[in-house]
């Protein structure tokens, strides 16, 4: 009796062994690459403080806490007070922070407590320079106490002008109702603190 030689099956190609193993594989490859898109969006949340130069990176790492610590006290969003600081006295390296430690140009009545240099105001569709007696501080965080407690006990004509600002949900409606309650002179004040937060990440701050 002959031997009968045993065909060997040849093995189909993935796409042909059939819809369960094909969606097996495509499953499959769907959460690596899911997984791998999800590792990498996370990665694009943290700021790359490469990008930043040492001066910012430090002006940021000392202020911060302190800012959460008066968003926790008394509601004001950290990324607003960061933002403001930064903008107000380009990084702490304006004349008034610098050597009088006011980051927000506070002014005061006080002339005992209180220096007299010019500032850039927006009246009538321009800019104008003024003489402003602006107040000193012994340090930037007791600058940024002082400039929470505004938005706290607003002025003696209303004391609820920034409840607004305190109640905010996010950054972007704090920075309209700094704008609507007249903080600034500068009618693209708003604006130019959104810009600066987002740039720079400062709403992670904020928390949740």
């Amino acid at each position: 009796m002959m031997n009968k030689k045993v065909q060997k099956r040849k093995k189909l190609p993935i796409w042909r062994q059939g819809p369960f193993v094909l969606l097996v594989i495509l499953v499959g490859l769907g959460l690596i690459f899911g997984g791998v898109y999800h590792l990498t969006e996370e990665a694009s949340e943290t700021p790359d403080f490469d990008n930043y130069s040492s001066e910012q990176k430090a002006f940021i790492e000392r202020l911060a806490p302190q800012a959460q610590e008066l968003h926790e006290k008394y509601g004001v969003l950290p990324s607003i007070i960061l933002g403001q600081a930064i903008l107000e006295s380009d990084w702490g390296r304006s004349s008034l922070a610098s050597k009088y430690n006011n980051l927000f140009g506070i002014k005061t009545d006080s002339k005992e407590n209180g220096v007299e240099l010019s500032t850039q105001e927006y009246e009538n569709g321009q800019y104008v320079t003024v003489t402003g007696n602006f107040q000193v501080f012994s340090s930037w965080e007791e600058c940024l106490t002082q400039h929470t407690k505004l938005f706290v006990n607003g002025v003696d004509w209303n004391p609820k002008l920034y409840e607004k600002v305190l109640n905010a949900g996010n950054y972007q409606e704090a920075a309209s109702e700094l704008q609507k309650a007249g903080y600034a002179t500068d009618p693209e004040y708003a604006a130019k603190i959104i810009q600066v937060i987002e740039q720079y990440e400062l709403d992670r701050f904020d928390g949740e």
